[in-house]
């Protein structure tokens, strides 16, 4: 919002100073004033410079919500947390879905702006040598979807998250053999690490094992 606000401010501003120009572009003896490029320059590239950021977040989220509701089966919408958001944050979740009055998980999520730094570092990457954030950040997306499609209980989330991480990856341009390696990193080096509450029942023939085919336990051990 700060950002399109700039925008607005800055191409008004450059608006104007045109404005004022053809008003006195010609004074009292006839002669032209030269027009005020440096300052509409100067308010030009301000205005690009709001601009270029927010065509890019609109990318990422347009690229994050096709992914989304590819893997949920149903559209839903994905926004990533502005710098202004991430201000005055003090939770420590790394996205979240709120929750309808009828407690039911909305269809929209918001991704935190370090998470979502995370993701467009990694799209911007070949895909193949994730770094573990961005192993996380796929995940959290992956995550919040299952949120959105209805999932309440965060052990059956995770899980459901767990078994579709490598779709989430695919889904955003990973080829099988990255997303599958992907899954599987976050399967056991930050899955065992998770809370309590976030764990149980997943793994081959656990209570939340749905059977898939891209489940991380199948090509790779179990923690």
């Amino acid at each position: 919002m700060l950002l399109l606000l700039s925008l607005i401010g800055f191409l008004a501003l450059a608006a104007s100073i045109v404005v004022r120009w053809l008003r006195r572009r010609v004074d009292v003896l006839g002669r032209i004033a030269p027009f005020p490029a440096i300052s509409v320059g100067l308010s030009l590239a301000l205005a690009l410079g709001c601009a270029v950021p927010m065509a890019l977040e609109a990318w990422l989220e347009h690229r994050l919500e096709a992914a989304a509701s590819e893997v949920a089966g149903v559209p839903v919408q994905v926004d990533c947390q502005s710098l202004g958001q991430a201000f005055v944050d003090v939770g420590q979740e790394l996205g979240y879905v709120r929750w309808g009055p009828d407690g039911v998980p909305e269809r929209s999520t918001l991704i935190k702006v370090r998470v979502c730094n995370d993701l467009r570092a990694w799209l911007a990457s070949s895909t193949s040598d994730p770094t573990l954030d961005q192993v996380v950040a796929v995940h959290v997306l992956t995550h919040e979807t299952m949120h959105m499609v209805g999932i309440v209980n965060e052990a059956r989330t995770e899980c459901a998250a767990v078994q579709r991480d490598a779709a989430t990856a695919v889904a955003l341009g990973a080829s099988p053999a990255q997303a599958q390696a992907l899954a599987v990193r976050y399967w056991t080096e930050v899955y065992p690490r998770m809370p309590s509450d976030y764990r149980g029942g997943c793994g081959p023939g656990g209570e939340h094992d749905e059977g898939r085919p891209g489940a991380p336990w199948l090509a790779g051990p179990t923690p």
